[in-house]
C-alpha cells in the first residue's frame, strides 16, 4: 500500500504534520490491480500538505491548516484530460497510431500524438512519413504498421524506432524490467531527488494578505514543460497563486485539447530559445522557480542546467521531471506515461489473457505532477528557513517503481467514509474562456482557507506576451 506519509517523507516533510490530513474514502475509485487509488491519494495529499505548510509559514499561523483529500476529487482530477469538453466536444486522447501493436514475439506500444513523432515512427518502419494522411487514410496507416511489425521482435522495434527519433517501447513484465539496467538506476534513487545547490541567503516571503491563503502568491514560475506531468505541476502552482508563464517553441505547438486541460491559471507564450536569448534572460532574471519537462540535457545548451541557472539567479528553485530519469542508459530517451507503463511492467500487471492493459488514468503523469508541485512548495518553505538554491527532480519511472511495490507504506492518515463514487459529476465545473465553454475537473488540492478554483481559464495557446505580468 502507498500512502501520504511515505510521499511526505520523500519530500522531507515533518512526519508530525501528516495528522493534519483527513481522507474521504469512496468505493469504486480508480479501480485497478495495482494500488492506483492509494498512489493518487498520496500524491495529492502530500501536495496539499506542502501548500498548507507554506501558507502557515506566510500567514505566521500557529498551526498548519487542515488538509482534506476526497477520493472523488482525486479521481476526477487524475482523469482530467478525459473529462474535458470544449464547447461540448470531447477531445481525442490518443491518435490512431498511439496504441499497442502485435509483434512476432510480443507487444510494443507506440506514441504518435504529435505529427513529428508520427512521421518518425513511420519512417523507422520503412513507410512513407505521410502514409495514411487524409480523410480516409487512418485505416490504411494502421494496416501498414500492423504489417510492418508482424515479423519483427518487440525489442528490435523499440531500438529501431528510438534510433529514428520516434517513440515505441516493448512490453516487459515486472521481472523483465527489474533485470534492465535502467531499472537498477531508477531504484537507486529516492522518489523525490532534493539537492541544495549553493549557500544563497534565505528567501524572504512577503506575508499573505486577503481572505484566501495563496501560498505561492507573488512568486514567478517559468514553465518549460510539455504534455502532462510538468503542466499538471505548474497548473497546481498557478492554483496556489503563482504567476506562471509557459513558454513553448513556436515550431512545436501544443495539442489544443491538452493545452485546454493543463493551462488553467497560466499565461502561454512562444519563444525560440535560440534567437530569443535576450528575452529568456530577462525572464530568468525575475523568476523564482523554473520547471522543466523536456528530455534530460535538452535545455542545457541554452544555459538552463540547474547549476547554470543557480549561478545566474541565486536562490532559484529548479524543478525537473522526465520519463526515465536523467541517468542510466535510458537517461536521454524521450518518454510518456503510456510508454513508461509498458516498459516497467505496469501494463503487463494490468493485462488479461496475454494482452497488455493500462491503468484507469495516466496516474504516473498526474501523480508525478502533484509530487513535483509539492517538491517546489517544500523547497520554498525550506529556503525561507535555510536559504540555498534548490533542485528537485522526479521521474515517471521512479513513480512506477513506487506503484509496483518497491516502497513500503508508512502511517495511515485519518479517514471518514463518503458515498460510493458514481462518476466525476460532482467534481466537474463549467467555465467560459476565450477558447470556448469548458467542462473540466476541479482542483483536488484543498486545505482550510485555501483556493477552490483557478484565477483564470486557459486562453489560446501561445498568444500571451513573453513577459511577467
Amino acid at each position: 500500500m502507498t500512502d501520504i506519509s511515505f510521499a511526505w517523507s520523500a519530500l522531507g516533510g515533518d512526519p508530525g504534520l501528516v495528522e493534519r490530513v483527513t481522507l474521504v474514502e469512496r468505493e469504486g475509485v480508480l479501480t485497478a490491480r495495482l494500488p492506483v487509488r492509494d498512489l493518487a491519494r498520496a500524491c495529492v495529499g502530500a501536495c496539499a500538505l506542502a501548500a498548507a505548510e507554506l501558507a502557515a509559514r506566510r500567514t505566521e499561523a500557529a498551526e498548519v491548516p487542515a488538509v482534506g483529500v476526497d477520493d472523488g476529487a482525486v479521481a476526477a482530477a487524475f482523469a482530467s484530460e478525459r473529462h474535458l469538453l470544449v464547447d461540448g466536444r470531447a477531445p481525442v486522447s490518443f491518435a490512431p497510431l498511439s496504441r499497442f501493436w502485435r509483434t512476432a514475439d510480443g507487444w510494443v506500444r507506440a506514441h504518435a500524438n504529435y505529427p513529428h513523432h508520427r512521421a518518425r515512427l513511420l519512417t523507422a518502419l520503412g513507410l512513407p512519413p505521410g502514409a495514411g494522411e487524409g480523410e480516409d487514410g487512418t485505416a490504411a496507416a494502421v494496416a501498414a504498421v500492423e504489417s510492418a511489425l508482424a515479423g519483427r521482435s518487440a525489442l528490435d522495434v523499440e531500438e529501431t524506432v528510438y534510433a529514428a527519433g520516434g517513440l515505441a517501447v516493448a512490453l516487459r513484465t515486472p521481472e523483465e524490467w527489474a533485470a534492465h539496467p535502467q531499472a537498477a538506476e531508477v531504484a537507486a534513487r529516492p522518489l523525490v531527488e532534493r539537492t541544495r545547490l549553493d549557500t544563497a541567503r534565505a528567501r524572504v516571503l512577503a506575508p499573505l494578505d486577503g481572505p484566501v491563503a495563496l501560498p505561492a502568491a507573488g512568486l514567478r514560475v517559468l514553465d518549460l514543460t510539455r504534455v502532462l506531468a510538468g503542466p499538471v505541476a505548474t497548473r497546481t502552482l498557478a492554483l496556489l497563486g503563482a504567476d506562471v508563464l509557459r513558454l513553448d517553441p513556436p515550431h512545436l505547438p501544443e495539442l489544443a485539447d491538452q493545452h485546454a486541460d493543463t493551462d488553467f491559471g497560466k499565461r502561454s507564450a512562444v519563444l525560440d530559445l535560440t534567437t530569443g536569448r535576450e528575452v529568456l534572460e530577462s525572464l530568468l532574471a525575475d523568476a523564482d522557480v523554473v520547471v522543466t519537462g523536456y528530455r534530460p540535457g535538452t535545455l542545457d545548451r541554452f544555459g538552463l542546467s540547474p547549476e547554470a541557472l543557480a549561478e545566474r539567479r541565486p536562490g532559484l528553485v529548479v524543478a525537473q521531471v522526465s520519463a526515465w530519469g536523467g541517468y542510466g542508459p535510458w537517461g536521454g530517451r524521450r518518454g510518456f506515461d503510456s510508454l513508461v507503463q509498458v516498459a516497467t511492467g505496469v501494463a503487463a500487471a494490468e493485462g488479461t489473457d496475454g494482452r497488455p492493459g493500462a491503468l484507469p488514468a495516466q496516474a504516473l503523469d498526474h501523480g508525478t505532477g502533484y509530487l513535483l508541485a509539492a517538491a517546489v512548495l517544500r523547497a520554498l518553505t525550506e529556503q525561507s528557513h535555510e536559504g540555498g538554491s534548490r533542485l528537485v527532480r522526479l521521474a515517471l519511472a521512479r513513480t512506477a517503481a513506487w506503484l509496483t511495490g518497491s516502497a513500503g507504506p508508512g502511517a495511515v492518515v485519518r479517514s471518514e467514509p463518503g458515498a460510493p463514487y458514481e462518476g466525476p459529476g460532482p467534481w466537474l465545473c463549467e467555465t467560459d474562456s476565450r477558447i470556448g465553454r469548458l467542462r473540466h475537473a476541479g482542483p483536488p488540492v484543498a486545505f482550510t482557507g485555501g483556493p477552490t478554483d483557478w484565477a483564470r481559464p486557459p486562453g489560446p495557446w501561445g498568444t500571451d506576451e513573453a513577459r511577467w505580468s
